[in-house]
């Protein structure tokens, strides 16, 4: 059993599951962020809480049993080489919580994500005095540079991960055993072309926007497998755009940048640059920058994001095309997350290995 902490809409949580785990307990403060979590994760319990008030003793009992691994990606905008990363970001305190009540609670093994800033020159000693916090008890694998399209997302999305797991519990674990888990990177066409040509069936009551899809492009591999069995889906709404913007959209070549709006053209043969959240109110409600579709000259849908990202068609957003890029900006690329969870349980010596598993 799994406990998510800061699981935002569980992209983790969805790669753990994939690889065979269970996600009992999911933690996070953001009650827009997790909206959807609970219907995309039934099993697990959602727990809207701040991290830094919670004790190893509250998790062990919320969870209702013995805690395999405690997961998560603590807030990574005090750490980002993008804006202003202050170092008096009060944020920055939650990534020493995330090792604390790892300490308390004492998984069998932990999983640590966050961008590549956390281990830049200038941040690196305090994810130093964080792991201090459990070097006695764990070996510690990384920091290591890990990107998502090199385990065959659709989306370039190099990150941080810092595993640490208990030799009683788990075997010799090195950066060496995630090699025979890399896969080759999914193109923007391969995740998204099929959806050219959906139509919309209706808005449900709850303000999802629900399409069927179209039959111009036949679907990938990749697009089959988020495909799964579901003959409709939601969030592909596209945002209209004065003529204007559209006309001026158009004029950027795939993998060129519109010079107004600093929007990245997509191209079909590579992959999407990484998603960006944006902010939230509490941080001016500020919107990142979307990227352009390669054919049409729009911004992707919340839809078209998320296949890139590797979230299936089955799992719900928000509404609001603004909180799910949050959502989805936010995450953990289920893809990485599976893969990455699949190395770790082939080791784990109670379970069957999963060495050979797909």
């Amino acid at each position: 059993m799994l406990i998510d902490l800061f699981c935002g809409c569980g992209g983790l949580s969805l790669g753990a599951r994939s690889a065979g785990l269970k996600v009992t307990l999911s933690v996070d403060n953001d009650p827009i962020l997790t909206s959807s979590y609970t219907f995309n994760h039934p099993q697990s319990r959602l727990i809207l809480a701040d991290v830094a008030d919670l004790s190893g003793r509250y998790l062990r009992r919320a969870a209702g049993g013995y805690i395999d691994g405690i997961v998560g990606g603590p807030p990574c905008q005090g750490f980002s080489e993008i804006g202003v990363a202050s170092p008096d970001d009060p944020r920055r305190l939650l990534l020493w919580h995330f090792f604390r009540l790892v300490a308390e609670v004492r998984p069998k093994f932990f999983l640590m994500e966050n961008v590549r800033g956390l281990a830049f020159e200038k941040n690196r000693p305090e994810l130093d005095a964080a792991l201090q916090l459990v070097a006695g008890r764990y070996t510690i694998l990384g920091p290591l540079k890990l990107d998502a399209a090199s385990f065959g997302a659709a989306t370039s999305r190099p990150r941080v991960f810092v595993i640490g797991f208990d030799r009683s519990c788990v075997d010799s674990f090195t950066a060496d055993d995630l090699q025979e888990w890399r896969r080759p990177a999914a193109t923007v066409q391969e995740a998204i072309a099929d959806l050219q040509g959906a139509t919309e069936e209706g808005v449900d009551s709850d303000g999802l926007d629900w399409w069927r899809y179209g039959s111009d492009v036949a679907p990938s591999l990749y697009a089959r497998r988020l495909r799964g069995t579901r003959r409709l889906f939601s969030g592909h709404r596209r945002i209209p755009h004065a003529p204007a913007i559209a006309a001026r959209f158009a004029a950027v070549p795939q993998g060129g940048r519109d010079a107004v709006g600093r929007h990245a053209r997509l191209d079909w043969n590579k992959q999407c640059p990484t998603i960006r959240a944006g902010t939230g109110p509490d941080r001016g409600s500020f919107q990142a920058v979307r990227p352009l579709h390669p054919a049409e000259p729009r911004v992707i849908t919340v839809r078209e994001a998320a296949r890139l990202q590797g979230f299936p068609d089955r799992f719900v957003f928000h509404p609001t095309a603004w909180h799910s890029f949050r959502m989805i900006g936010n995450s953990v690329s289920p893809i990485i997350a599976e893969r990455i969870f699949k190395a770790i349980r082939s080791k784990m010596f109670d379970v069957p290995s999963l060495a050979a598993a797909e």
